[in-house]
């Protein structure tokens, strides 16, 4: 969706624009044309290997002025910014989930295609808690709480219950090994519909190994703080929860006077913060889903900084 993301964002010359999930920069090396000759691309990753792709294909492109690049979680985008040394933000983009060659290569672990050690931490260098360790290590409860909240999945306790069941016999380390225990515990009617049964049981341990919609939280607070009068930030998200949250902080932050109509003044202080421009979410055209089949699920929301 770069046409509809471009215009979300409306980027000018001089801007100062940050891409917070950078990639492969395929969003950023875009906006940095729009932006040039002296507005100033930050790009925060917290994959190694995206960074060094997105920095190769932005070196390629020879931007007039040199983007920074910075290493982190944005849940930590306070103190990415800090170090980037910028001073506010006119336009920030968030395309969450899961990147494409980080799907593609097996050992991540985050694809259920295949066979791979079950891994899906997205900074494998620091992060020391993986999709395995979430098998092996939790009870029953907890895991059938995750795949219940973090993949609204409808079988959570049964597929919690034959993972414990069958860790109990062996190890479950690899891709396979869980897909075939989703599979069995899946009733065979259930999994002819709704697409691979394994999605939203890998989707929610992901989730949980890099504790995502508690980063989203804090990615989202410090990117509005950091956004001037008249800022856009733009969200894609691909999932449900991930969109509720950018829904309801965005209707939160632009709602103003919650007071009784009949109260003469003001006494709730509330201001609002954020013009929401989407009021329904921009959603993916038929020749975007013939060419990137992977953006069927898509969501853009967008809004503007008062």
């Amino acid at each position: 969706m770069l046409a509809e993301v471009l215009e979300a964002l409306d980027p000018k010359p001089g801007d100062i624009f940050c891409d917070c999930t950078l990639g492969g920069a395929g969003h950023s090396l875009e906006v940095a044309k729009r932006i040039s000759p002296n507005g100033i691309l930050i790009g925060i990753d917290q994959d190694d290997m995206a960074l060094e792709a997105a920095e190769k294909r932005l070196g390629e492109a020879r931007l007039q002025t040199p983007p920074i690049l910075v290493k982190s979680n944005f849940g930590d985008l306070d103190s990415a910014l800090v170090r980037a040394e910028v001073p506010y933000l006119d336009a920030v983009l968030f395309d969450l989930g899961v990147s494409s060659p980080q799907l593609d290569i097996p050992e991540r672990g985050f694809s259920y295609h295949g066979s791979a050690r079950l891994d899906m931490r997205m900074d494998p260098g620091t992060q020391t808690l993986t999709a395995a360790e979430v098998i092996a290590t939790y009870n029953e409860k907890d895991l059938a709480r995750i795949l219940r909240n973090g993949g609204e999945e409808r079988w959570a306790d049964r597929i919690a219950a034959f993972i414990v069941r069958e860790r109990d016999r062996e190890p479950i380390l690899t891709t396979d090994q869980l897909v075939d225990i989703i599979k069995e515990a899946i009733p065979a009617r259930a999994r002819r519909s709704g697409g691979h049964p394994a999605r939203r049981t890998f989707q929610a341990l992901r989730m949980e190994v890099n504790q995502e919609m508690d980063v989203l939280r804090r990615g989202l607070e410090a990117a509005i703080r950091w956004l001037a009068p008249g800022g856009r930030i733009v969200v894609m998200s691909y999932q449900s929860l991930e969109d509720s949250m950018v829904k309801e902080m965005f209707s939160e932050l632009s709602r103003g006077c919650t007071c009784p109509p009949d109260l003469p003044v003001c006494v709730c202080g509330n201001v609002p913060v954020l013009k929401v421009v989407t009021r329904k979410p921009l959603v993916p055209t038929e020749e975007e889903l013939h060419s990137n089949p992977r953006a069927r699920s898509v969501k853009v929301r967008v809004a503007r900084k008062l």
